[in-house]
């Protein structure tokens, strides 16, 4: 069976030199270990020592050379627009308050569809438009010890 052995960022390879595409959510692109098959019967096993957050457009570097571009599937969002950075800033903290996954598009903000936060940005003055597109949320700050005690 092929292994991956490096990810290509989208932007830094040709798409168009693909052996074959695989299609997964965002959940299913943060990955350590798992086997996949691609849409054109290509096998392979993903085994990194740390999980990996794949974004669309990746390419995944197979042993023999080859490469699969990793497609984002379309997913149920809502794409989020303020009148003003101001105000962009603050709905963006309001999403983090709530651990929100977040993706940022230019100047709008998209989270998977949610009716209870969708009520809360109207409410907040937010646009929101629904879309079906793929979602690359911005990934986490590396969590470690911080240098103060919570106490017990």
């Amino acid at each position: 069976m092929q292994r991956v052995i490096a990810i290509r960022p989208h932007g830094q390879w040709d798409a168009g030199t693909a052996r074959d595409r695989i299609v997964l959510d965002a959940g299913d692109r943060q990955r350590r270990r798992i086997v996949l098959k691609a849409e054109r019967g290509t096998e392979f096993l993903i085994d990194f020592e740390r999980p990996v957050a794949l974004h669309h457009g990746d390419g995944l570097e197979l042993d023999d050379g080859a490469l699969v571009l990793v497609a984002g599937a379309p997913e149920a969002l809502v794409e989020i627009s303020a009148h003003g950075g101001l105000d962009t800033v603050r709905l963006a903290w309001h999403l983090g308050n709530r651990h929100t996954d977040v993706q940022i598009v230019g100047n709008s903000l998209r989270i998977r569809r949610d009716h209870v936060l969708e009520d809360m940005l109207r409410g907040l003055g937010a646009h929101l438009t629904p879309l079906e597109a793929p979602f690359d949320p911005e990934q986490g700050a590396p969590h470690g010890h911080h240098g103060h005690d919570h106490g017990a």
